[in-house]
Protein backbone atom coordinates (compact mmCIF):
# COMPACT_ATOMS: atom_id res chain seq x y z
CA UNK A 1 0.00 0.00 0.00
CA UNK A 2 2.81 2.38 0.91
CA UNK A 3 4.62 1.61 -2.35
CA UNK A 4 1.48 2.23 -4.42
CA UNK A 5 1.22 5.70 -2.88
CA UNK A 6 4.93 6.43 -3.06
CA UNK A 7 5.41 5.72 -6.78
CA UNK A 8 2.75 8.23 -7.98
CA UNK A 9 4.06 10.81 -5.51
CA UNK A 10 7.60 10.42 -6.86
CA UNK A 11 6.40 10.65 -10.48
CA UNK A 12 4.39 13.78 -9.74
CA UNK A 13 7.40 15.35 -8.03
CA UNK A 14 9.70 14.49 -10.94
CA UNK A 15 7.27 15.97 -13.48
CA UNK A 16 6.80 19.08 -11.35
CA UNK A 17 10.54 19.66 -11.05
CA UNK A 18 11.05 19.01 -14.77
CA UNK A 19 8.40 21.60 -15.62
CA UNK A 20 10.25 24.27 -13.61
CA UNK A 21 12.94 24.52 -16.28
CA UNK A 22 13.31 27.93 -17.89
CA UNK A 23 12.54 26.57 -21.36
CA UNK A 24 8.87 26.24 -20.36
CA UNK A 25 8.65 29.98 -19.81
CA UNK A 26 6.22 31.60 -17.42
CA UNK A 27 2.48 32.22 -17.29
CA UNK A 28 1.43 35.88 -17.50
CA UNK A 29 0.96 37.57 -14.12
CA UNK A 30 0.38 40.95 -12.48
CA UNK A 31 -0.07 43.89 -14.91
CA UNK A 32 0.37 41.64 -17.93
CA UNK A 33 -2.41 39.33 -16.76
CA UNK A 34 -4.68 42.27 -16.00
CA UNK A 35 -4.25 43.53 -19.55
CA UNK A 36 -5.02 40.06 -20.89
CA UNK A 37 -8.23 39.88 -18.87
CA UNK A 38 -9.42 43.06 -20.59
CA UNK A 39 -9.01 41.51 -24.03
CA UNK A 40 -12.28 40.69 -25.85
CA UNK A 41 -10.53 37.52 -27.05
CA UNK A 42 -9.95 36.20 -23.50
CA UNK A 43 -12.85 34.41 -21.84
CA UNK A 44 -13.24 31.76 -19.16
CA UNK A 45 -9.55 31.91 -18.27
CA UNK A 46 -8.15 31.40 -21.77
CA UNK A 47 -7.83 33.04 -25.17
CA UNK A 48 -10.47 31.94 -27.69
CA UNK A 49 -10.58 31.66 -31.47
CA UNK A 50 -13.07 33.72 -33.45
CA UNK A 51 -15.00 30.58 -34.38
CA UNK A 52 -15.37 27.21 -32.61
CA UNK A 53 -12.03 25.40 -32.88
CA UNK A 54 -10.95 22.09 -31.37
CA UNK A 55 -7.30 21.13 -31.17
CA UNK A 56 -8.42 17.58 -32.05
CA UNK A 57 -11.49 16.66 -34.09
CA UNK A 58 -14.33 15.36 -31.95
CA UNK A 59 -14.32 11.79 -33.29
CA UNK A 60 -10.52 11.42 -33.27
CA UNK A 61 -9.31 8.05 -32.02
CA UNK A 62 -6.19 8.16 -29.88
CA UNK A 63 -5.55 4.52 -30.75
CA UNK A 64 -5.63 5.37 -34.46
CA UNK A 65 -3.38 8.35 -33.82
CA UNK A 66 -0.88 6.09 -32.10
CA UNK A 67 -0.99 3.85 -35.14
CA UNK A 68 -0.37 6.83 -37.42
CA UNK A 69 2.61 7.83 -35.28
CA UNK A 70 4.24 4.45 -35.81
CA UNK A 71 3.25 4.29 -39.48
CA UNK A 72 4.38 7.65 -40.80
CA UNK A 73 4.96 8.22 -44.49
CA UNK A 74 8.17 6.46 -45.61
CA UNK A 75 9.61 9.84 -46.60
CA UNK A 76 8.54 11.64 -43.43
CA UNK A 77 12.20 12.61 -43.05
CA UNK A 78 14.39 13.39 -46.10
CA UNK A 79 16.72 10.63 -47.28
CA UNK A 80 19.61 13.07 -47.62
CA UNK A 81 20.66 16.54 -46.53
CA UNK A 82 18.55 19.35 -47.93
CA UNK A 83 20.31 21.79 -50.28
CA UNK A 84 20.92 25.29 -49.02
CA UNK A 85 22.60 28.59 -49.84
CA UNK A 86 24.84 30.45 -47.40
CA UNK A 87 24.13 34.15 -47.78
CA UNK A 88 26.00 36.93 -46.01
CA UNK A 89 23.04 38.46 -44.19
CA UNK A 90 25.01 41.57 -43.25
CA UNK A 91 25.57 42.32 -46.93
CA UNK A 92 22.02 41.52 -48.07
CA UNK A 93 20.83 44.27 -50.51
CA UNK A 94 17.93 46.25 -49.07
CA UNK A 95 16.91 49.06 -51.42
CA UNK A 96 13.89 46.84 -52.03
CA UNK A 97 12.81 44.42 -49.26
CA UNK A 98 14.80 41.18 -49.40
CA UNK A 99 13.94 37.98 -47.56
CA UNK A 100 15.94 34.90 -46.57
CA UNK A 101 14.10 31.80 -45.37
CA UNK A 102 15.80 29.49 -42.85
CA UNK A 103 13.33 26.60 -43.11
CA UNK A 104 10.05 26.01 -41.26
CA UNK A 105 8.68 29.43 -40.16
CA UNK A 106 11.94 31.32 -39.60
CA UNK A 107 13.00 34.08 -41.98
CA UNK A 108 14.79 37.42 -42.08
CA UNK A 109 13.60 40.52 -43.95
CA UNK A 110 15.79 43.52 -44.67
CA UNK A 111 14.58 46.84 -46.10
CA UNK A 112 16.32 50.22 -46.15
CA UNK A 113 18.40 49.43 -43.10
CA UNK A 114 15.55 47.84 -41.09
CA UNK A 115 16.14 44.18 -40.17
CA UNK A 116 13.26 41.93 -39.14
CA UNK A 117 13.52 38.36 -37.85
CA UNK A 118 10.46 36.10 -37.61
CA UNK A 119 10.04 33.05 -35.32
CA UNK A 120 13.73 32.09 -35.18
CA UNK A 121 14.54 28.49 -34.21
CA UNK A 122 18.27 27.73 -34.52
CA UNK A 123 18.77 25.17 -31.73
CA UNK A 124 18.35 22.07 -33.90
CA UNK A 125 15.06 20.83 -32.48
CA UNK A 126 11.48 22.00 -32.00
CA UNK A 127 10.67 20.70 -28.53
CA UNK A 128 11.78 21.09 -24.91
CA UNK A 129 13.70 17.79 -25.16
CA UNK A 130 16.54 17.10 -27.58
CA UNK A 131 15.34 13.66 -28.68
CA UNK A 132 12.10 14.90 -30.30
CA UNK A 133 11.53 17.29 -33.19
CA UNK A 134 15.08 17.24 -34.55
CA UNK A 135 15.79 19.38 -37.58
CA UNK A 136 16.42 17.72 -40.93
CA UNK A 137 20.00 17.19 -42.10
CA UNK A 138 21.27 20.20 -44.01
CA UNK A 139 18.82 22.70 -42.49
CA UNK A 140 20.97 24.06 -39.66
CA UNK A 141 23.26 26.14 -41.87
CA UNK A 142 22.34 29.38 -40.07
CA UNK A 143 22.69 30.22 -36.41
CA UNK A 144 22.62 33.17 -34.06
CA UNK A 145 26.15 34.19 -35.03
CA UNK A 146 25.04 34.64 -38.65
CA UNK A 147 22.36 37.15 -37.73
CA UNK A 148 22.98 40.88 -38.12
CA UNK A 149 21.65 43.38 -35.56
CA UNK A 150 17.86 42.94 -35.41
CA UNK A 151 15.46 45.87 -35.20
CA UNK A 152 12.28 43.78 -34.87
CA UNK A 153 12.15 40.21 -33.64
CA UNK A 154 8.57 39.06 -34.23
CA UNK A 155 7.00 36.02 -32.56
CA UNK A 156 3.68 34.56 -33.72
CA UNK A 157 2.98 32.34 -30.68
CA UNK A 158 4.65 30.30 -27.98
CA UNK A 159 4.90 26.79 -29.48
CA UNK A 160 8.39 25.30 -29.53
CA UNK A 161 8.76 25.33 -33.32
CA UNK A 162 8.24 29.12 -33.25
CA UNK A 163 9.56 30.24 -29.86
CA UNK A 164 12.88 28.61 -29.00
CA UNK A 165 14.47 29.20 -25.60
CA UNK A 166 18.06 28.62 -26.68
CA UNK A 167 17.76 30.85 -29.74
CA UNK A 168 16.03 33.72 -27.96
CA UNK A 169 18.47 33.84 -25.06
CA UNK A 170 21.43 33.98 -27.43
CA UNK A 171 19.81 36.65 -29.60
CA UNK A 172 18.96 39.08 -26.79
CA UNK A 173 22.10 41.25 -27.22
CA UNK A 174 21.38 41.64 -30.94
CA UNK A 175 17.70 42.63 -30.75
CA UNK A 176 16.36 46.15 -30.34
CA UNK A 177 12.68 45.19 -29.77
CA UNK A 178 10.64 42.00 -29.42
CA UNK A 179 7.09 42.03 -30.83
CA UNK A 180 4.76 39.32 -29.53
CA UNK A 181 1.09 38.42 -29.01
CA UNK A 182 -0.41 39.11 -25.59
CA UNK A 183 1.17 37.04 -22.83
CA UNK A 184 4.18 35.75 -24.76
CA UNK A 185 6.22 38.53 -23.20
CA UNK A 186 6.06 36.61 -19.91
CA UNK A 187 8.15 33.81 -21.40
CA UNK A 188 10.88 35.95 -22.87
CA UNK A 189 10.98 38.26 -19.86
CA UNK A 190 11.77 35.22 -17.71
CA UNK A 191 14.56 34.41 -20.15
CA UNK A 192 16.20 37.80 -19.70
CA UNK A 193 14.58 40.17 -22.18
CA UNK A 194 14.10 43.58 -20.49
CA UNK A 195 10.47 44.63 -20.09
CA UNK A 196 11.00 47.87 -22.02
CA UNK A 197 12.11 45.89 -25.09
CA UNK A 198 8.88 43.87 -25.30
CA UNK A 199 5.82 45.05 -27.26
CA UNK A 200 2.68 42.89 -26.97
CA UNK A 201 -0.34 42.92 -29.28
CA UNK A 202 -3.96 41.93 -29.14
CA UNK A 203 -5.73 41.15 -32.42
CA UNK A 204 -6.36 44.20 -34.62
CA UNK A 205 -3.87 46.36 -32.71
CA UNK A 206 -1.58 48.44 -34.90
CA UNK A 207 1.69 49.89 -33.67
CA UNK A 208 4.09 52.17 -35.56
CA UNK A 209 7.68 50.95 -35.52
CA UNK A 210 9.63 53.61 -37.40
CA UNK A 211 9.24 55.85 -40.41
CA UNK A 212 7.20 53.99 -43.06
CA UNK A 213 7.09 50.81 -40.93
CA UNK A 214 4.17 49.59 -38.86
CA UNK A 215 2.89 46.26 -37.55
CA UNK A 216 -0.67 45.05 -36.99
CA UNK A 217 -1.64 41.83 -35.21
CA UNK A 218 -4.46 39.98 -36.96
CA UNK A 219 -6.40 36.85 -35.95
CA UNK A 220 -5.22 33.32 -36.53
CA UNK A 221 -7.05 30.04 -35.84
CA UNK A 222 -4.76 28.06 -33.60
CA UNK A 223 -3.91 27.62 -29.89
CA UNK A 224 -1.00 28.16 -27.50
CA UNK A 225 0.83 26.62 -24.58
CA UNK A 226 4.27 25.34 -23.60
CA UNK A 227 3.09 22.99 -20.84
CA UNK A 228 -0.15 21.25 -19.90
CA UNK A 229 -2.36 24.34 -19.99
CA UNK A 230 -3.53 26.02 -23.17
CA UNK A 231 -4.69 29.48 -24.07
CA UNK A 232 -2.80 31.54 -21.47
CA UNK A 233 -1.09 33.45 -24.29
CA UNK A 234 -2.42 34.65 -27.63
CA UNK A 235 -1.51 33.35 -31.11
CA UNK A 236 -1.49 35.71 -34.07
CA UNK A 237 -0.51 36.59 -37.60
CA UNK A 238 0.85 40.02 -38.52
CA UNK A 239 0.39 42.57 -41.27
CA UNK A 240 3.67 44.37 -41.91
CA UNK A 241 3.71 47.67 -43.79
CA UNK A 242 7.31 48.07 -44.84
CA UNK A 243 8.46 51.08 -46.85
CA UNK A 244 5.45 50.98 -49.16
CA UNK A 245 5.16 47.18 -49.34
CA UNK A 246 2.55 45.12 -47.51
CA UNK A 247 3.51 41.67 -46.20
CA UNK A 248 1.46 38.99 -44.46
CA UNK A 249 3.40 37.16 -41.75
CA UNK A 250 1.15 34.18 -41.26
CA UNK A 251 2.19 32.25 -38.17
CA UNK A 252 0.14 29.07 -37.63
CA UNK A 253 -3.55 28.99 -38.49
CA UNK A 254 -6.30 26.71 -39.64
CA UNK A 255 -8.46 27.96 -42.46
CA UNK A 256 -11.40 30.15 -41.45
CA UNK A 257 -13.50 33.21 -42.16
CA UNK A 258 -10.89 35.45 -40.51
CA UNK A 259 -8.57 35.12 -43.51
CA UNK A 260 -10.95 36.78 -45.96
CA UNK A 261 -11.68 39.46 -43.39
CA UNK A 262 -7.96 40.22 -43.20
CA UNK A 263 -7.73 40.25 -47.00
CA UNK A 264 -10.67 42.60 -47.31
CA UNK A 265 -9.31 44.94 -44.64
CA UNK A 266 -5.58 44.98 -45.49
CA UNK A 267 -5.07 43.34 -48.87
CA UNK A 268 -3.75 43.06 -51.43
CA UNK A 269 -0.41 41.78 -50.13
CA UNK A 270 2.82 41.98 -52.09
CA UNK A 271 4.00 38.79 -50.42
CA UNK A 272 2.27 36.38 -48.04
CA UNK A 273 4.13 33.86 -45.89
CA UNK A 274 1.59 31.09 -45.29
CA UNK A 275 2.03 27.95 -43.21
CA UNK A 276 2.04 24.85 -45.41
CA UNK A 277 2.81 21.69 -43.46
CA UNK A 278 2.39 19.75 -40.22
CA UNK A 279 -1.31 19.20 -40.97
CA UNK A 280 -3.23 16.04 -40.15
CA UNK A 281 -6.73 14.60 -40.47
CA UNK A 282 -7.09 14.58 -36.67
CA UNK A 283 -6.39 18.31 -36.22
CA UNK A 284 -8.10 19.85 -39.28
CA UNK A 285 -9.01 23.24 -37.79
CA UNK A 286 -5.65 24.36 -36.37
CA UNK A 287 -3.46 23.87 -39.46
CA UNK A 288 -4.33 24.32 -43.12
CA UNK A 289 -4.17 21.52 -45.63
CA UNK A 290 -2.13 22.53 -48.70
CA UNK A 291 -5.19 23.13 -50.85
CA UNK A 292 -6.60 25.42 -48.16
CA UNK A 293 -3.37 27.40 -48.24
CA UNK A 294 -4.07 28.20 -51.89
CA UNK A 295 -7.60 29.32 -51.00
CA UNK A 296 -6.21 31.45 -48.16
CA UNK A 297 -3.84 33.13 -50.61
CA UNK A 298 -6.81 34.04 -52.79
CA UNK A 299 -8.73 35.36 -49.76
CA UNK A 300 -5.77 37.55 -48.82
CA UNK A 301 -5.35 38.74 -52.40
CA UNK A 302 -1.67 37.84 -52.22
CA UNK A 303 0.33 38.72 -55.32
CA UNK A 304 2.96 36.10 -54.43
CA UNK A 305 3.00 33.34 -51.81
CA UNK A 306 5.96 31.89 -49.93
CA UNK A 307 4.95 28.53 -48.35
CA UNK A 308 6.57 28.07 -44.95
CA UNK A 309 6.19 25.70 -41.95
CA UNK A 310 7.83 22.83 -43.82
CA UNK A 311 11.31 21.56 -44.82
CA UNK A 312 12.91 21.54 -41.37
CA UNK A 313 10.93 19.49 -38.82
CA UNK A 314 8.67 16.43 -39.05
CA UNK A 315 5.88 17.36 -36.64
CA UNK A 316 3.18 15.39 -38.47
CA UNK A 317 2.94 12.08 -40.31
CA UNK A 318 2.99 13.18 -43.95
CA UNK A 319 5.97 13.05 -46.28
CA UNK A 320 8.40 15.92 -45.79
CA UNK A 321 7.85 17.40 -49.27
CA UNK A 322 4.15 16.51 -49.63
CA UNK A 323 3.01 19.98 -48.43
CA UNK A 324 4.84 21.93 -51.13
CA UNK A 325 3.94 19.42 -53.85
CA UNK A 326 0.22 19.54 -53.04
CA UNK A 327 0.24 23.31 -52.59
CA UNK A 328 2.08 24.15 -55.81
CA UNK A 329 -0.19 21.81 -57.76
CA UNK A 330 -3.30 23.59 -56.49
CA UNK A 331 -1.68 27.02 -56.83
CA UNK A 332 -0.94 26.31 -60.50
CA UNK A 333 -4.58 25.37 -61.06
CA UNK A 334 -5.62 28.71 -59.53
CA UNK A 335 -2.85 30.61 -61.37
CA UNK A 336 -1.30 31.83 -58.11
CA UNK A 337 2.25 33.13 -58.14
CA UNK A 338 4.47 31.09 -55.80
CA UNK A 339 8.09 31.47 -54.78
CA UNK A 340 10.05 28.47 -53.48
CA UNK A 341 13.56 29.47 -52.42
CA UNK A 342 16.03 27.02 -50.98
CA UNK A 343 17.01 27.57 -47.38
CA UNK A 344 19.23 30.65 -47.36
CA UNK A 345 18.46 31.69 -50.94
CA UNK A 346 17.48 35.38 -51.06
CA UNK A 347 14.35 36.66 -52.73
CA UNK A 348 13.69 40.30 -53.56
CA UNK A 349 10.06 41.32 -53.27
CA UNK A 350 8.53 42.13 -56.63
CA UNK A 351 11.87 41.69 -58.39
CA UNK A 352 13.41 38.24 -57.97
CA UNK A 353 11.43 35.18 -56.88
CA UNK A 354 13.23 31.80 -56.90
CA UNK A 355 10.96 29.10 -58.33
CA UNK A 356 13.07 25.97 -58.67
CA UNK A 357 11.69 22.56 -57.64
CA UNK A 358 14.73 22.01 -55.45
CA UNK A 359 13.04 19.32 -53.35
CA UNK A 360 13.04 16.85 -56.26
CA UNK A 361 16.12 14.80 -55.48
Amino acid sequence: MLLSLLIPAVLITVVFLFMQQRTFGHDPADARLERIKRSPNYREGAFQNLEPTSVMREDASYLDMMGDFFNKAPDNIPSEALPSVKTDLNALPDSVPSLVWFGHSSYLIKSKGVVILMDPVFSGNASPVSFFGKSFPGTDVYGVDDMPAIDLLILSHDHYDHLDYETITKLIPKVKKFYTPLGVGAHIERWGVPTDRIVEFDWWERKPVSTDVDLTAVPARHFSGRSFTRGKTLWTAFVLNLHGYRLYLGGDSGYGKHIKEIGDKYGPFDLAMLECGQYGKDWPTIHMFPEEVATAAQDLRARTVLPVHWAKFALSYHGWKEPVERFTKRAAELELDVTTPRIGEPLVIGVDYPRSLWWNF
